[in-house]
């Protein structure tokens, strides 16, 4: 297995965005540790400055600018392009974002009240890269991809780090998968130091490009559905770089769930946990709750973002019915 980023470049980044980001927090669960006879633990990412995991890399990519930049892009499903925006501003650097119609209007919202603009184009993450492009192309913007980029990885992997730090006896790590650049950069960090680590990406079922590419072989295409996982959507792109073949060589398993089934996550994060996450945050509990992963000895689950609309987060813990 061989990699253009490597352990160095993740512990670079450690120290580059220490001073800007809130450090990882693990906790044990009683309640799943009881339910499953075994030691798990829950690494609080959403309680990161913007909601997320993804300010990790996004501000490790911000902090190594050409000077002479105009300003930053990226194609966002929400959670990527509010810590970019935030990492823009403290970098007194323009922004914008361009999204797909099926971003929710909470995360909008939120990356326009960081002073980032948002650009909504077409349905899918495919159709609203084709303006961030033209922005590079046309006017002189950098792209900072979700997570198709050494700088977005490293910053993510940082996490990894985090976790051997504070529980050098983990065996089993249950990280979320979209694009894939959190779990390579954390299956990096992690396999880089302990190779035995079994590490699981959690998704939904819903239009998972990246298990799908990883069943064809190649990246492929996917149809984008809503879902309540949102912030999972989105394609790994056909000229996919480095992602693609860190997940096929760094992940052991790839598991998906239903919509019934991150439901059910999000509410036991809630009334279990006392926790508030987002569908993407809540699937390692859902994972673990359908009985599809099997926990090891030591395992930490990842809840990796808390940006919700909070009535639909509503709807969903009294069980009503809500609309993807």
């Amino acid at each position: 297995m061989s990699t253009p980023i490597q352990l160095e470049d993740i512990q670079a980044a450690r120290t580059r965005i220490g001073p800007h980001i809130i450090p990882l927090r693990i906790t044990s669960s009683p309640s799943l540790s009881e339910q499953f006879s075994c030691e798990i633990l829950l690494a609080h990412e959403y309680l990161q400055t913007t909601g997320a995991f993804k300010l990790r890399g996004a501000m490790n990519s911000v902090l190594q600018l050409d000077p002479e930049t105009t300003g930053v892009t990226a194609v966002s499903t929400g959670n990527h392009g509010r810590a970019l925006a935030y990492s823009a501003r403290q970098a007194g650097v323009p922004c914008i974002i361009c999204m797909s119609e099926l971003v929710p209007e909470n995360k909008l919202k939120a990356i326009r009240a960081l002073g980032a603009e948002t650009r909504i184009i077409g349905k899918s993450q495919d159709e609203a890269e084709v303006e961030a492009r033209r922005l590079v192309d046309e006017e002189g913007y950098t792209m900072i991809p979700p997570f198709d980029h050494p700088h977005v990885i490293a910053g993510q992997g940082t996490l990894g780090l985090e976790m051997l730090e504070q529980v050098p006896d983990v065996d089993t790590v249950l990280v979320q998968i979209s694009g894939g650049g959190l779990v390579s950069g954390i299956a990096l960090a992690l396999k880089s130091q302990k190779p035995n680590v079994r590490i699981v990406g959690i998704s939904m079922e819903r239009g998972c490009a990246m298990a799908a590419s990883q069943h064809a072989g190649k990246p492929i295409e996917v149809e984008e559905l809503p879902t309540l996982a949102d912030s999972l959507g989105g394609g790994i792109g056909l000229d996919n770089e480095l992602t693609f073949d860190m997940v096929r060589d760094y992940v052991d398993e790839i598991i998906l769930l239903t919509e019934d089934e991150i439901a059910a996550g999000i509410r036991h994060a809630y009334f279990e946990e006392q926790v508030i996450l987002e569908g993407g945050g809540a699937v390692g509990i859902a994972a673990l709750l359908t009985g599809k992963v099997t926990p090891g000895t030591k395992t930490i689950v990842l809840l990796s973002g808390k940006n919700i609309d909070m009535e639909l987060h509503r709807k969903i813990i009294n069980q009503e019915a809500y609309e993807r």
